[in-house]
């Protein structure tokens, strides 16, 4: 018999035992994954990210991609530490879920029995709101509302709860979900007052231990140690630009959490195990089966793209901490987050026991068409370009952004002045939720300052009459909205007003700003 023709089957017989892994580390359903992956980091300018994949109980594949931070060589692996943004409400969901379990609280009983000052603007809301109300994200307040409180402050999470009493509510009680990260606030001041320990501390102990989830931590302090973290990144003018990361502590359990993709498989193994790990029950079936279940439904509207009829749903919904949803025949418990100059998704088919996270320090949303892209391996679903796709429609996007400026500069009226001399717009001025602002005049322009937010720190550029061009000083690029003076009949100083692109959770028609009186 001819050499080659012996070593054919005794390399067959390899295959077979090694699990037809057609590449080192990856396997079968994600043939080729290394190279889509690496390809799209490239066409959408991406850094670097880091998956995991567990199925079957089992890790089986946990990987990283790239660099931490643009321009240098050190790489992400799977210990990389990313932040995770909102995923972190479904920690906090569990967290209290271990308290029910323990009959130390009930899903129904109200927050203000827990939480004395927990006022919102309707006395019978503020009575009538439960813990299960603060997880299903159907207060009646305006979508992610309250974010100017927490982004960047030095308000407590305390604080941040009882300004929530001079917002508004948009809609009925329990009527419509409208998402929020201030109410999971709330949930881990409730976890302070039952167990006697912060939110923090409960999570490290209760969860991050048990799990070996030793790369994970929701404080800020802890970041600064870190050997092996992911820096995050802005696009300015189409390329990466590294930031530093923000002290998001107030935030806490609606989205501080940086964890690494080692650790968040073995997150994953514990959601589909229904509570337990390497033995351990943390948490009973009953809690299991509550976080996964709807309580709230999600308005979605379906595309009508050929290409994205798969994305759409017969059903979208909102578990505890968790969204649902069908994607091709199966049913979905997911999450993404989103911090500044980060990214993450993670996705669970518990039918398929099958789980996927993907990390990434990019704010371009390049974690979904992955996560897509091993769902549909997994799921036997032919191969598509979600990358390609998705970046398409991006592109799409950033085109209508740049011709949106471009006819607003045309439609600016030239040849104004306002009508007082800069100086009078200096002075302090008030909102009765956020507190104290104030503008000063320096080197001839004006410069708006929140008293609470370093961040939120803007030079004045004169636009027309009384409307001035916010250009924020802030890393982040955000985009460059409007401030308007209103003056009353006498031309007296009123206040002003804000037309702001929203900034993450931060929306600035939030604010009433009024003029602060001169003391005499």
């Amino acid at each position: 018999m001819p050499r080659r023709a012996a070593v054919l089957p005794l390399l067959f017989m390899l295959l077979l035992v090694l699990g037809a892994s057609p590449a080192a580390g990856q396997p079968a359903p994600l043939s080729g994954f290394d190279d889509y992956t690496n390809s799209s980091l490239r066409d959408w300018n991406v850094p670097g990210l880091a998956v995991s994949v567990v199925k079957d109980g089992k890790v089986v594949f946990s990987k990283g991609y790239g660099v931490r931070k643009v321009g240098e060589s050190a790489p992400v692996d799977e210990h990389t530490g990313f932040s995770i943004g909102s995923i972190s409400k479904s920690f906090a969901a569990m967290g209290l879920g271990m308290l029910v379990d323990e009959g130390k609280v009930s899903w129904d009983d109200p927050v203000s029995q827990y939480l004395p000052y927990f006022q919102l603007h309707d006395p019978y809301v503020t009575r009538e709101f439960t813990l299960r109300d603060l997880l299903v994200h159907r207060s009646g307040l305006p979508q992610v509302c309250g974010g100017i409180l927490w982004y960047g402050s030095d308000y407590s999470r305390e604080e941040v709860l009882k300004r929530l009493r001079y917002i508004k509510p948009v809609s009925s009680f329990r009527g419509t979900f409208a998402y929020q990260s201030v109410t999971y606030m709330a949930v881990g001041e409730v976890i302070r007052a039952v167990s006697g320990k912060s939110w923090e501390d409960f999570t490290r102990e209760r969860i991050f231990a048990p799990l070996g989830m030793n790369e994970s931590s929701s404080l800020f302090r802890d970041l600064k140690k870190s050997k092996n973290l992911a820096l995050p990144h802005v696009r300015i003018d189409g390329r990466p630009v590294a930031i530093a990361y923000r002290d998001s502590d107030a935030l806490g359990p609606g989205g501080a959490i940086v964890s690494s993709a080692h650790d968040m498989a073995r997150y994953m193994q514990l959601l589909l195990a229904g509570g337990t790990f390497d033995g351990k029950k943390l948490y009973g079936e009953k809690v299991a089966q509550e976080l996964f279940t709807p309580q709230m439904l999600v308005p979605e509207r379906p595309s009508s793209r050929p290409e994205l009829q798969a994305l759409n749903s017969w059903f979208n919904a909102y578990g505890f901490g968790w969204f649902l949803r069908e994607y091709r025949g199966r049913k979905l418990v997911f999450h993404t987050g989103g911090m500044d100059g980060m990214a993450a998704m993670v996705v669970l088919v518990p039918e398929e026991k099958l789980g996927i996270t993907v990390l990434t320090h990019n704010d371009g949303g390049l974690f979904y068409p992955l996560a897509l892209r091993m769902l549909d391996a997994y799921l036997g679903a032919p191969p598509t370009d979600w990358a390609g796709i998705l970046l398409k429609y991006r592109g799409e996007g950033e085109k209508k952004a740049k011709d949106a400026e471009a006819a607003l500069v045309a439609s600016r009226v030239q040849g104004t002045k306002p009508s007082l001399e800069l100086v009078r717009y200096a002075g302090g001025y008030r909102d009765r939720m956020y507190g104290d602002l104030s503008i000063a005049q320096e080197n001839g322009k004006l410069v708006l300052r929140f008293s609470h937010s370093p961040s939120f720190t803007a030079d004045l550029e004169h636009w027309q009459y009384d409307t001035f061009r916010l250009h924020w000083r802030d890393p982040m690029n955000w985009p460059k909205g409007f401030l308007t003076f209103s003056l009353d009949a006498k031309g007296k100083l009123k206040g002003f007003e804000f037309d702001q692109p929203s900034l993450l959770d931060v929306h600035f028609n939030e604010l009433t700003v009024e003029r602060v009186p001169e003391a005499r």
